[in-house]
């Protein structure tokens, strides 16, 4: 293994899995062979910054410290390219021979510029440099938000002197796709494994069920993140480009700030990317954006629906958007 002394540094969420992996590593190894860290990325409800970073905390006894993307030298090429379009100069000399489907204009070009500037938000950074949002199948936020600052973390403790295992909340029951991805061979299904240089993921709770993990909290006397209380099945962002419809509704309800925001975010991201570029935070693909600055509101339409987006909940009006509501039988 190594020589060095080890550091478990535990990935923090605020959610029911990373909380349920915090509770292990303190049990099996103590606080101080413990750390906790945080990747903030921007998009994460104002309940699940307080339970991570105040709440957890002052009930476990820890300090969660925060980590988040930097992205000021991509923006700065970024600005310099752009600023070449705009002077007139032809794609071709800025992105060499790659093709484009929605060509630059130097108006538009210009445009952008005007209002291409960080914002100190990750999420929206990263989206506005990406020219568009992650999808299901360009699932980018993870790695450019959680993994890389995350890695730069652990890099930075074993360039002091530790290995360190870097412990993930990661369970394969926890959805469909992600128990067909990760039954096979690849490393991600194990346990444990080397990345080498010092650096060794751990995955303790792997193929833990739900059920274990609110069972955890119970023991320690710990309270799930109150998101989960209030219809959502996940709470790592808010919304989720994984979020299902039913969850959405619910976001909806209870959250309509949240839904402004991503409308907000649609309408920045739509003017500093190629004109007629399909920016959608839910993707709804080149036809479903059809050119528009914002379809949030339209795929929240869409949520309340039933028989397959053809009718409309008629109870919908009747929900009480402060009464508890769970996906995991938390209000029985």
């Amino acid at each position: 293994m190594s020589d060095r002394p080890i550091m478990h540094v535990v990935s923090m969420s605020g959610g029911k899995d990373s909380t349920a992996t915090a509770l292990m590593a303190l049990e099996m190894h103590g606080h101080e062979n413990c750390r906790f860290v945080f990747a903030d990325t921007g998009n994460e409800h104002a309940q699940t910054y307080e339970y991570a970073l105040d709440y957890l905390p002052s009930m476990l006894g820890i300090k969660v410290d925060v980590v988040k993307a930097d992205f000021s030298d991509e923006f700065a090429t970024k600005r310099a390219n752009l600023a070449r379009l705009a002077a007139g100069e032809p794609e071709s000399a800025v992105y060499g021979k790659r093709k484009f489907q929605y060509p630059w204009t130097a108006e538009a070009a210009a445009k952008a510029l005007e209002l291409l500037h960080p914002t100190g938000n990750p999420y929206l950074d990263m989206c506005m440099l990406k020219g568009g949002f992650p999808s299901r199948k360009r699932q980018f936020c993870t790695q450019y938000l959680k993994t890389e600052p995350l890695t730069e973390y652990a890099l930075d403790l074993i360039d002091s002197g530790y290995a360190v295992w870097s412990w993930q909340g990661v369970r394969i029951d926890e959805s469909d796709s992600r128990r067909t991805r990760l039954q096979g061979t690849g490393a991600c299904v194990k346990a444990f494994d080397v990345v080498g240089g010092g650096l060794f993921n751990y995955r303790p709770i792997l193929r833990w069920h739900v059920e274990d993990v609110f069972e955890a909290h119970a023991i320690a006397g710990i309270q799930p993140n109150p998101l989960y209380r209030q219809g959502m099945n996940r709470v790592g962002c808010m919304p989720c480009i994984n979020a299902a419809k039913a969850e959405l509704a619910e976001i909806a309800r209870r959250f309509p700030e949240e839904v402004e925001r991503v409308a907000e975010w649609e309408r920045l991201v739509s003017s500093v990317t190629r004109p007629r570029s399909p920016v959608s935070f839910f993707h709804m693909g080149t036809q479903g954006h059809s050119g528009q600055a914002s379809t949030i509101w339209a795929v929240v339409e869409w949520s309340k629906t039933t028989r397959g987006g053809r009718q409309y909940d008629l109870l919908e009006p009747t929900y009480d958007a402060k009464a508890c509501s769970s996906a995991y039988g938390l209000c029985e």
